[in-house]
């Protein structure tokens, strides 16, 4: 990873700088009615629909709310069972044509996870919001590229109704932008606990200088260089414990500690927050959308440099959660199970054939052998396209699990994720934790320390 993804950071940085110089105000951006009228429905049509394959039902507010947060008071806390997610923000999302891993178009991506997500023209849509707004903009996005049987839903009246609404078992270890900000404003947020002291941490490759840093950030957000957990010295693969803990001190962390783990790039942050959460950091969460969503929602980005408070002492014995990675000997051992376990490979389909490494760093190209492949990107080693939506919020998370599905993964099993270093695996972790999965760990060194020992390989498809 590494020096591989540091040029698209910062050309990340600074187009959503841009985005956030341009406006401050969502809806003037988001703005999209052109005063099209579609026909309202009830409650007894959206239960119908929901059990006929002829219809659709789509939630169109943010991918937050959708998971089971109250934005702005929205008091349906989550989704209505059988409901897919198009929010209203991803057709007007910051997005580079030209300059995007894939080199796919805004219209590529979209095409796509409408088909994912069964929003076809062939169907009847429901459109749904609570405040108005959102559904009308969905609708009249869907009416413009074709779509013509659109009803909307004000989803005020199920909850008035008090009919079920599902929730992500853990969607609080994502949290959105108005969550972050909050806290930011008052020391208070949503799911956080008024006891303990939430430090923020923006994570990206390089010194303050180098990594974009200065072009933006969370407001009060602290720098980390992932070279301080993943020396170059030993090839970029994760430092010994000690040497966490010496960094844990010198970034003010303690046991008894909050972290937010923000940053340009949700790999690099999930990377940091599964560290922490191994090491014993009380509690641990992630801003969903990167720096994408945070100016979206109308925020400020920050330039200035915070500088972190070092501390004596981390609190605890290190580590205190070990069993969310796992070392080679540990996969090695886990690997001769005839059972109960499966060990997960998110990388390309072509770094998982053995066609390529992946790496401009390493040379060595193949698999672990009894590894199943479950995604990350289609082309790039930086890519997580399977796993997010194009504003780089989480993927529909019913989406992933039908996808690790057709992988022939059992999700009862203990899962281990692997990738090339640990970077997009972690991704892939946290997003498992928010859908409920605790028996999951990520072995860290991924197919670099695998191959690099001269382990048991093969190639193929």
């Amino acid at each position: 990873m590494k020096k591989n993804v540091i040029t698209f950071i910062c050309a990340v940085i600074i187009a959503v700088s841009a985005f956030a110089a341009g406006s401050r105000e969502p809806e003037k951006v988001q703005n999209m009615q052109s005063g099209i009228k579609f026909e309202l429905c009830g409650i007894d049509e959206v239960k119908k629909a929901l059990t006929d394959q002829a219809f659709t039902v789509i939630d169109a507010r943010s991918s937050d709310s959708y998971m089971g947060w109250s934005i702005n008071g929205d008091k349906l806390r989550g989704h209505i069972p059988g409901a897919v997610d198009f929010s209203y923000t991803w057709p007007v999302s910051p997005y580079d044509n030209n300059k995007n891993l894939e080199k796919e178009t805004r219209e590529e991506v979209i095409n796509q996870a409408l088909k994912n997500k069964n929003i076809l023209k062939t169907k009847n849509l429901i459109v749904y919001d609570t405040n108005g707004k959102d559904a009308q903009k969905v609708a009249e996005f869907l009416y413009s590229i074709g779509y013509k049987n659109i009803k909307i839903f004000n989803a005020a009246e199920w909850i008035n109704a008090k009919n079920e609404v599902k929730q992500y078992p853990n969607y609080k270890l994502l949290l959105p932008p108005e969550v972050v900000y909050n806290y930011i404003q008052t020391g208070t947020g949503e799911t956080l606990d008024k006891n303990i002291n939430y430090k923020i941490f923006n994570v990206a490759w390089g010194e303050i200088e180098q990594s974009g840093y200065l072009e933006g950030h969370i407001p009060g957000a602290v720098h980390v260089n992932t070279d301080w957990f993943e020396p170059k010295e030993i090839g970029w693969m994760l430092a010994d414990d000690a040497h966490l803990e010496k960094l844990m001190l010198k970034l003010g962390i303690s046991s008894s500690d909050g972290a937010i783990i923000t940053g340009p790039e949700p790999m690099a942050a999930a990377r940091f927050a599964v560290i922490l959460t191994y090491l014993g950091v009380k509690d641990v969460r992630v801003l969903n959308g990167a720096l994408i969503d945070w100016v979206q929602a109308g925020y400020a980005l920050s330039k200035e440099n915070i500088l972190p408070k070092a501390i004596s002492s981390f609190g605890a014995r290190v580590p205190v959660r070990e069993n969310i990675i796992d070392t080679i000997e540990e996969t090695q051992a886990n690997l001769k199970k005839e059972k109960g376990y499966v060990l997960i490979d998110n990388r390309t389909p072509e770094e998982y054939s053995g066609k390529i490494s992946g790496y401009s760093y390493h040379d060595k190209a193949g698999r672990i052998k009894g590894a199943v492949f479950g995604y990350a990107g289609k082309k790039s080693s930086s890519s997580m396209s399977y796993y997010r939506n194009i504003d780089k919020t989480m993927r529909n998370g019913y989406e992933i699990l039908n996808m690790l599905k057709t992988c022939g993964i059992d999700t009862k099993n203990k899962m281990s994720f692997m990738c090339g270093s640990g970077w997009r695996a972690a991704e892939v972790l946290w997003y498992m934790r928010v859908m409920g999965f605790e028996n999951v760990s990520l072995y860290s060194d991924g197919w670099i320390g695998w191959s690099n020992r001269g382990l048991p390989s093969i190639k193929g498809e």
